[in-house]
């Protein structure tokens, strides 16, 4: 049974971990995939540490992201289901995210390992980049339905207050939008910008119910989110 103080943990832990490949991806100027795939192909000889260490990461990202839903669907069921049918959701979508996350992650190493100079090695680079692409750009929806679900649960069992559903509801519908738009981002399409804000939307969600979770301690029924008659 994983206690509040283990969920509030991994909820912080996986924030703080996203945060951190985000600024690793900045500081080493990471390409877009839009830019050329000469320019793509030149970074990923120069930063192979780079990307062993964020396909690390994004191997603890899955069990991170597992732990935090399936732990708050046990606390959610003991203080007497309500919101479950939204947990249990949460929980479909949260590993749907996992398995387009190990698709990304595999695409992501291919590519890596496909950089040499030849012809050939050159166009498989290229296939397995819009792979790449297209994997990160189908598990935004995932998410964006993970984000609104797990928010709905919290709400519903007053885990969570009015404002942060919220906050969820709209970083979400950002992240279900830019789903319409998988093709064109695996093309190069700067219609990923439009999901960015629900990235950072998912990650501000998790670092709060990450301290909400530690502040309320061990015992699954005494805590209750500051929502007045917790409005529905």
């Amino acid at each position: 049974m994983m206690t509040k103080r283990v969920v509030g943990v991994t909820a912080i832990a996986l924030a703080l971990s996203m945060v951190a490949q985000n600024i690793m991806f900045a500081v080493t100027g990471a390409p877009g995939y839009g830019d050329p795939i000469d320019t793509v192909i030149a970074w990923h000889e120069q930063n192979r540490a780079v990307v062993a260490i964020a396909v690390a990461q994004e191997a603890v990202h899955v069990p991170l992201l597992l732990g935090v839903l399936a732990g708050l669907h046990g606390i959610i069921g003991r203080r007497g289901g309500a919101g479950a049918d939204w947990s249990r959701l949460a929980m479909l979508a949260g590993a749907t995210v996992a398995a387009i996350l190990a698709l990304y992650s595999v695409t992501w190493i291919g590519a890596v390992l496909a950089t040499a100079e030849s012809a050939d090695a050159r166009a498989l680079f290229s296939m397995l980049w819009q792979l790449h692409a297209a994997a990160f750009a189908l598990s935004l929806p995932a998410l964006g339905v993970t984000m609104i679900a797990v928010a709905l649960a919290t709400h519903r069992s007053r885990l969570s207050p009015p404002w942060q559903r919220l906050l969820a509801l709209t970083g979400g519908v950002l992240l279900l939008a830019v789903g319409a738009f998988s093709l064109d981002i695996a093309a190069g399409s700067p219609m990923l910008f439009v999901g960015l804000p629900g990235l950072a939307v998912w990650i501000i969600w998790l670092l709060v119910t990450g301290v909400r979770m530690l502040r309320a301690g061990g015992a699954d029924g005494s805590v209750r989110a500051s929502t007045g008659t917790g409005g529905r």
